[in-house]
């Protein structure tokens, strides 16, 4: 029988979620054929997976990609060909050959106007961007500008496409000359080589039947999701469950795990309500978020249940009671004298498992309770 697991952050990202994926691909027995699916966000996901000393943050391929596993993107993604081709090179410096990606034909590509229009927004810049064009591609996508996978499969209609797209965004005043002045040359070189040399794979969900076991990769968290974060610092994606049982319905795959993850303490990277506490971490050398141009400030703070328990309650509109659900919480190490109480939370969980190294490796079944 075909099984899922679904893993996304009950917070507002960074919560470990390659770190779970990776776990996942690597119980799962080779002969069940693993692939993980992006369900959500795209070319920004930063996921973080150490494996026999190779460490790689996965941005376009999802977390199982030093195991082999393939990554395939919905049309609820993203996807950016620059940074897809950059990927490629870092991954084949570290012995990582021809790692496998499929897209869907929905699949939304992002170009360099997007990402310049995204950089130089004022209100993106305000309210929150990782500066890779995602939510522009998003809201240019909702207008009659659409630019999906399936166009790559042309050129020249996509050269069409491209020039339309540009004019979209001189025409409604986003950008203006700016686009003159930003040195976007290098980026649509880049864009277009990567276009023009790699070999894209289109498929449907038909696709997704080849596997056994459909690991769904979230992005960002619970608490950034764009229809229950706090407006407008949220992310323009949906980070709950719900796309991903979408997907599992039109495939009847009724199997399903969830495995919501957080780590012992709250973090934030961008714009928005955050209550920073002076918090001290040891061993987290490894930590890959750190201040840059377009997030800002890498923030942390104490461990509120009560936000933990509003991410459960959010996803349990979609998910509800009829699948098993599973708690992560990473980080531990990070922390002196503490103990994750998992009494102040509403839910009970069928299993519980604990991180104290950036490695999966070391996961560790803490808990097996019932059913909540």
């Amino acid at each position: 029988m075909k099984k899922a697991s679904i893993v996304v952050g009950l917070g507002y990202g960074d919560e470990g979620k390659g770190l779970t994926t990776d776990y996942l691909c690597s119980k799962t027995d080779k002969k069940l054929s693993p692939v993980v699916i992006r369900f959500s966000g795209g070319q920004q996901a930063g996921h973080t997976v150490i494996l026999d000393g190779v460490k790689h943050i996965h941005s376009n391929f999802g977390a199982g990609t030093l195991r082999g596993v393939p990554t395939y993107f919905s049309e609820h993604t993203t996807f950016y060909p620059a940074t897809i081709a950059r990927e490629i090179k870092k991954l084949e410096s570290k012995g990582i050959y021809n790692p496998e990606l499929t897209l869907h034909p929905l699949a939304k590509l992002s170009t360099p106007f997007d990402v310049f229009a995204n950089r130089e927004c004022s209100d993106n810049l305000l309210h929150g961007t990782c500066g890779l064009g995602i939510g522009k591609t998003m809201k240019r996508n909702e207008s009659p500008y659409k630019l999906y996978a399936v166009d790559l499969l042309n050129i020249d209609l996509l050269a069409k496409k491209m020039d339309s797209i540009l004019n979209y965004y001189e025409s409604i005043g986003v950008t203006g000359d700016k686009f003159k002045q930003a040195d976007i040359e290098a980026e649509m070189m880049d864009f277009m080589n990567a276009v023009m040399s790699l070999k894209w794979n289109v498929q449907d969900y038909s696709y997704l039947r080849n596997f056994e076991h459909l690991i769904f990769e979230g992005s960002q968290g619970i608490l950034l999701d764009m229809d229950h974060g706090v407006f407008p610092n949220v992310t323009y994606s949906n980070t709950t469950t719900k796309n991903a049982h979408e997907i599992l319905d039109k495939l009847k795959v009724f199997n399903r795990d969830i495995y919501y993850i957080t780590r012992a303490y709250h973090s934030r990277h961008g714009a928005g309500f955050f209550q920073e506490t002076d918090l001290k971490l040891i061993n987290n050398e490894e930590e890959t978020n750190v201040n840059n141009k377009y997030q800002g400030e890498f923030k942390v703070s104490d461990l509120d249940y009560s936000l933990v328990n509003q991410a459960l309650h959010i996803d349990n509109i979609y998910t509800g009671s009829a699948f098993s659900k599973n708690l992560v919480v990473t980080c531990l190490d990070q922390l002196e004298d503490f103990d994750f109480d998992y009494d102040e939370l509403d839910y009970k969980f069928d299993k519980v498992i604990e991180s104290r190294s950036p490695e999966s490796k070391n996961y560790e079944e803490v808990l097996g309770v019932a059913k909540f």
